[in-house]
């Protein structure tokens, strides 16, 4: 085994033990959090400190068209960034046909600079503020998804997957043990491979779709939280594709059922005594706790289109459909956007129920943990406690990409949290692939306006 070998995470040790490698795939999340890269022979890897993307794939829509007015420099000239390995992400793919590895890249530009709008670097500039406040931000993610049909004609709607007893996956059968074997095979595909991967699943459990299931993480540091989602929404599809059906993580795939979140948990420990900043010494919820809350009510508004990026992201913001239409907050109260779960004063933690499963995780972590921290330093107050259903409430966060970009456009303060030519870059792609959305005339409309208007 080579020296570089020899370094690599145990997992990774594990799967290639008595094995040759034969492949290394060399990967970065673009801005849908789709994996971009290129997979090189074991011995080129071996031989190589960096290798060269073009800056464009962070321009590119999820079309695969081009938001060309992003690059502000010499034109839409495509210069290549530095890619880096962070070898402490080397992970196997085990569904390939040989032995590969997996590698997460960091991007930099000539002169050795993050590249701002790489979505992990977005992550990463937050946490850093954390941490020179003395903060650590800890989260965990949850990951809810469908099994659906193969669908190989997009326009015919998607319908649920065939389960193992040869009946289609039924609705409303949430904590379902038997609705969860329907699936088994790819559930223990989705095991399997999580285990060679060295990821550690803290549960499955069937959710109130049909065919929808969520996986539960368990809590750590931000980034290798966002690495690991990341590299479950393919190793989930690979799963899927072994067994003749599709995974998805649109935000709403089924008109008539629940959408898929990724609900994110934050807690915050002092980095000195390691006490999580949300509980006082006798136990109670202290100030940097409310103000957390209270920074996640006053500017998520504003950060709504990073964690609803699509179009199809706000037909989930549905009333009395499992996902929040506003911003109350409540203690363990699945109907408000920010809720506060059940747990001792060690693990208090406040979650983020707004955002969807189709954002870029990387991204998605970093404007929830932006809000919070901008809380924390400004000191924002949140409303007081939400008792009851907060479906019966008033909506007050954007229903449409459109109005959500504008608010995010206007967001000054949470820009410089993100990094600003993030924030510019993002908005670019994001409205290029809103005016592209524009120009599809829609089977509905056709329907209803074609004779009647």
């Amino acid at each position: 085994m080579s020296d570089w070998m020899e370094t690599l995470p145990t997992a990774a040790q594990d799967f290639l033990d008595g094995q040759k490698l034969d492949e290394v795939e060399c990967i970065i999340s673009d801005l849908p959090g789709i994996a971009r890269g290129k997979a090189v022979p074991a011995s080129k890897f071996a031989r190589q400190d960096y290798f060269h993307l073009p800056d464009s794939i962070f321009y590119q829509t999820i079309t695969g068209d081009w938001g060309e007015a992003a690059d502000a420099n010499e034109g839409f000239i495509e210069r290549d960034m530095i890619l880096k390995p962070d070898m402490s992400t080397a992970t196997a793919a085990p569904w390939t046909g040989d032995w590969t590895l997996q590698v997460i890249h960091d991007a930099y530009d000539r002169k050795e600079r993050p590249i701002p709008f790489a979505p992990r670097n977005v992550l990463k500039r937050v946490v850093e503020l954390y941490n020179k406040e003395g903060m650590k931000p800890v989260v965990a993610p949850e990951m809810e998804f469908y099994l659906v049909a193969r669908n190989l004609d997009p326009a015919q709607s998607i319908q649920p997957m065939m389960g193992r007893s040869g009946r289609p996956a039924a609705a409303r059968q949430a904590y379902s043990m038997t609705a969860v074997d329907e699936f088994g095979p790819v559930i223990d595909d989705i095991y399997d491979f999580a285990e060679a991967q060295g990821f550690e699943i803290d549960g499955i459990t069937q959710e109130g779709g049909a065919g929808q299931l969520e996986i539960n993480l368990r809590h750590g540091n931000p980034v290798k939280l966002a690495d690991e989602v990341f590299y479950f929404k393919r190793l989930i599809r690979e799963a899927a594709l072994r067994h003749d059906c599709f995974a998805t993580f649109m935000a709403k795939p089924i008109a008539d059922e629940p959408g898929s979140a990724m609900h994110i948990h934050h807690s915050i420990l002092d980095i000195e005594t390691g006490d999580n900043l949300f509980s006082g010494p006798q136990g109670g919820e202290t100030d940097a706790f409310y103000y957390f809350i209270g920074g996640l009510q006053k500017y998520l508004p504003a950060a709504i289109a990073v964690l609803a990026p699509y179009v199809n992201s706000y037909r989930r913001y549905v009333k009395d459909h499992a996902a929040p239409i506003n911003l109350e907050w409540g203690r363990d109260n699945r109907t408000t956007g920010i809720r506060i779960p059940l747990s001792g004063p060690v693990s208090r933690r406040v979650e983020n129920r707004l955002a969807g499963m189709d954002c870029n995780p990387y991204l998605g972590i970093a404007a929830s943990l932006a809000c919070g921290y901008l809380g924390i330093k400004n000191e924002v107050r949140p409303s007081k406690q939400f008792r009851g259903d907060a479906y019966e409430g008033e909506g007050d966060i954007p229903r449409v990409l459109g109005q959500a970009l504008d608010e995010f456009d206007e967001a000054q303060e949470l820009h410089e949290i993100l990094g600003p030519e993030f924030a510019r870059v993002y908005s670019i792609v994001k409205r290029t692939e809103y005016e592209e959305f524009l120009q599809v005339i829609s089977p509905w409309e056709r329907e209803h306006l074609l004779l009647n208007v």
